[in-house]
């Protein structure tokens, strides 16, 4: 009989156990801290009455930019960072779906992720609003790389990503990146070491642009200039950063053609580009793909920025 309790005992400790380590675990990848993307005043900004809100893991409205850092565990990090930029048509931000469900994935195989909360174009709180999103795309790119020592981080490995409008974010990010839009006394280089595109809005061209993506961004009726300009596939050189894009063909959103236009532009300017189009899945396929980012994972062990 006394056989019997101690193995009981020994169960229900084994039992605790289990349930510290997964209770730590889920501290290991919750958010370390959320930074306020600009110490002093948020740049390109006017006075407004406008209040920002998150419901159901999307934030609208949005005035105050931050970055949510999830860290990994030491004996894990690769010294990679991304930023991650959600998608909503610059309306909205999908902020718990494609930014948080995503971060928790790639912190767990060591990347340092920090989901950015950026400012969605709206007159009301900008003076121009066509740049409020890349001024903040840069600045996260600055404020990661100028901490990286502190963070664990390479300053060579730091990347960004992007899901649908936040696609056409960091593509913007990834082919604007040698003209500052920001505060940059120190130089910081701006320019990602690696963009992933996820059925990204590329090109603002009546041909290809998501309608409701570009009228956010440049208004009813931009000119072809301010079109072309915003149009990423045409702003490709050949020191744009190595690229990882995926896409559904059957995406009725977002059109495939976005992410075959940049990948040929890439492909032609000799810059590393692997892409993985999908027969079936739609727009937002990742919610309807769980093993989505397997390929990714790959691209990023071939490149060394994750660990074999």
């Amino acid at each position: 009989m006394p056989a019997l309790v101690n193995l009981q005992i020994k169960r229900s400790i084994a039992r605790v156990l289990c349930f510290l380590l997964l209770l730590l675990f889920s501290f290991a990848v919750n958010a370390q801290e959320i930074i306020q993307l600009y110490a002093d005043s948020i740049p390109n900004s006017k006075r407004s009455e406008k209040k920002e809100t998150f419901t159901n893991g999307i934030f609208r409205g949005v005035t105050r930019p931050t970055l949510e850092m999830y860290l990994p565990e030491k004996e894990k990090a690769t010294g990679t960072a991304v930023v991650i930029c959600p998608g909503g048509s610059y309306a909205v931000l999908v902020y718990q779906g494609e930014g948080i469900t995503t971060a928790k994935e790639l912190v767990k195989n060591g990347i340092a992720c920090f989901i950015l909360k950026y400012r969605l174009p709206d007159d009301s709180i900008m003076r121009d609003k066509k740049i409020g999103p890349l001024q903040d795309a840069q600045q996260a790119i600055k404020v990661v790389r100028e901490n990286a020592a502190k963070w664990g981080i390479d300053p060579n490995k730091i990347g960004i990503m992007g899901f649908s409008a936040g696609g056409h974010l960091a593509s913007t990010e990834a082919t604007h990146f040698e003209k500052s839009y920001i505060e940059n006394k120190n130089n910081t280089s701006l320019r990602p070491d690696f963009q992933i595109l996820v059925y990204p809005v590329i090109s603002m061209q009546d041909s290809l642009t998501h309608a409701d993506s570009r009228k956010n961004l440049l208004g009813k009726d931009p000119a072809k200039e301010i079109m072309d300009l915003f149009s990423n596939e045409m702003q490709i050189t050949k020191n744009s950063p190595p690229a990882y894009l995926t896409h559904a063909a059957d995406d009725n959103v977002v059109d495939v053609d976005n992410s075959i236009a940049y990948f040929e532009k890439l492909r032609h300017n000799k810059v590393d580009v692997e892409i993985h189009i999908y027969p079936k899945g739609g727009h937002g396929f990742i919610f309807r793909h769980p093993g989505w980012m397997e390929p990714l994972f790959q691209w990023m062990r071939n490149n060394k920025w994750m660990n074999n």
